[in-house]
């Protein structure tokens, strides 16, 4: 350490550094962006008696948050268009549509999203007709919270060619009377709606980025379901050097045949790099489309809608696993989990001797007979969701409640946990998610399944060493020498928190 010369600096904070050797230090020595050394704060000044110094005694500093699902560039998207979280009834979705038209020439698009049908009090799928009263000049495009259904006025259906004789899709539904699209449906409409330019799209990347930053994150996993200029916009962020955040990045399963062929493979150890190959078992709790064991939803909508076949994923997870790529399947009801369980166990050799972590995307409602099978998976889990959630599953799922959203067995079964927040189907609240997993009181301020409550350090692994485990990232998601210098500073542990990036 005698020969170390500027730029060096000492970290003088609280230390958690989840490096179970040393979990607790008065502060850390940083230089070319890694970590030099870490300890007490008279230690570090012999070791660099010269280094720039930043007191931050009064504050905690963690290894750096990690949102470990998100749709970067449309949460970027979304930032700009109709917001309707929080929204308690049609009206005041329609108040905030019809504001937008406002400010728009006939004919262009209102898009927006984040509504739940049981907080506008719905019980039924709205209808085409609703929206029209307040939008017959604009198309509009609302998305569900969950992003897996739409709702769509009636010049957005014409537009799209859509009619009462149009057939549904496959994995997918057009509820009649016109309206709302269902899963795969909705591409039935979306396919219609301009592109954005890619001025745009690299906006919408810079802001789904800087907000993250902003929100005390250092990194994130993106999970496909965006159009392919969306990796493409980070990508060309990172080669600038204009992207805040360490990014890994999946590949839809319908693209891994053109990677294969293009010879891309996963990593490059920059800011951006592709990891994962994504899959989708099932839809939604809130569109009532997860798929799910009999007897399915409490109102007699049914048992949801699988959607990438179980085989399917057995196959092209096979082949990602030879590329190098994770298998990342989405998986809410507890029908999907089982049959997603059933494909991953055909591929656990295969991942094993890659030294690769499948992973399951959410994990939302398990049976109690399942919980041991997720041994040695990531499981992805967003516990923000949990906050809208809680009505929706005492009235649609009261018999899977106890094993919904089960952190506390999954990590006792021997899962690793990763949170992230699924933006823009919720925002990547810090303060909110930490809540949801801690206290696991929902919005209507009733607990969902106490018993699977975590503590403060388990939340804190499961936003920082958990998401550095399951892709690989020795250097992230720990404080220890040669670890990246990309820290979170807090007052207290699930209040606000900010990023330090060195």
């Amino acid at each position: 350490m005698s020969g170390m010369t500027a730029p060096l600096t000492v970290i003088h904070a609280r230390t958690l550094t989840l490096n179970d050797a040393a979990p607790h230090a008065e502060g850390v020595l940083v230089g070319a962006g890694r970590v030099l050394a870490v300890g007490a704060r008279e230690d570090l000044r012999a070791l660099a008696p010269h280094a720039d110094v930043l007191d931050h005694r009064d504050l905690i500093l963690t290894p750096g948050l990690c949102d470990a699902h998100i749709h970067l560039v449309s949460y970027g998207f979304s930032l700009t268009q109709v917001g309707l979280h929080g929204t308690r009834s049609v009206s005041e979705v329609l108040e905030r549509v019809a504001a937008r038209t406002r400010d728009l020439p006939h004919g262009a698009w209102v898009r927006g999203g984040g509504f739940l049908l049981s907080d506008l009090g719905l019980t039924d799928y709205p209808t085409a007709e609703v929206l029209d009263a307040v939008s017959p000049h604009h198309p509009v495009m609302l998305y569900s919270r969950d992003l897996h259904m739409a709702w769509a006025n009636s010049l957005a259906l014409r537009l799209a060619g859509v009619h009462e004789g149009t057939p549904d899709p496959q994995g997918g539904r057009m509820v009649r009377p016109l309206g709302s699209l269902l899963e795969n449906a909705t591409d039935l409409v979306a396919r219609v709606i301009p592109e954005p330019s890619w001025a745009e799209t690299l906006s919408a990347a810079r802001a789904g980025a800087a907000d993250l930053a902003a929100r005390g994150f250092v990194s994130a996993h993106t999970m496909a379901f965006e159009p392919a200029t969306a990796p493409r916009a980070l990508a060309d962020l990172a080669a600038r050097g204009e992207l805040p955040l360490r990014v890994w990045s999946c590949l839809p399963h319908e693209r891994l045949s053109l990677a294969r062929e293009l010879g891309v493979g996963p990593g490059s150890g920059g800011q951006f790099s592709f990891g994962g190959v994504k899959f989708f078992a099932d839809g939604a709790l809130g569109s009532r489309t997860a798929w799910l064991h009999a007897p399915g939803f409490a109102d007699g909508s049914g048992e949801g809608i699988p959607l990438d076949d179980p085989q399917l994923i057995r196959e092209l997870g096979r082949e990602a696993l030879a590329l190098g790529f994770i298998p990342v399947t989405h998986a809410i009801g507890d029908r999907a989990n089982t049959e997603l369980l059933n494909a991953y166990d055909d591929l656990r050799d295969a991942a094993r001797a890659r030294g690769l972590r499948l992973r399951v995307e959410h994990a939302q409602h398990v049976r109690p007979e399942d919980l041991p099978r997720f041994r040695g998976l990531t499981v992805s889990a967003q516990p923000v969701h949990l906050l809208g959630d809680g009505p929706g599953i005492r009235t649609l799922l009261p018999h899977l409640e106890a094993g919904s959203y089960a952190f506390r067995s999954l990590q006792a079964a021997g899962a690793l946990l990763a949170f992230g927040s699924d933006a823009p189907v919720a925002a990547p609240d810090v303060p909110g998610s930490w809540r949801a997993a801690t206290t696991r009181v929902d919005d209507a301020g009733v607990p969902v399944a106490p018993a699977e409550a975590l503590g403060d350090e388990d939340v804190l692994r499961a936003f920082t060493r958990g998401p550095a485990e399951a892709v690989g990232w020795a250097d992230e998601g720990v404080i220890r020498p040669g670890a990246r210098a990309a820290f979170t500073l807090w007052d207290r542990l699930g209040g606000e928190a900010r990023a330090l990036v060195l």
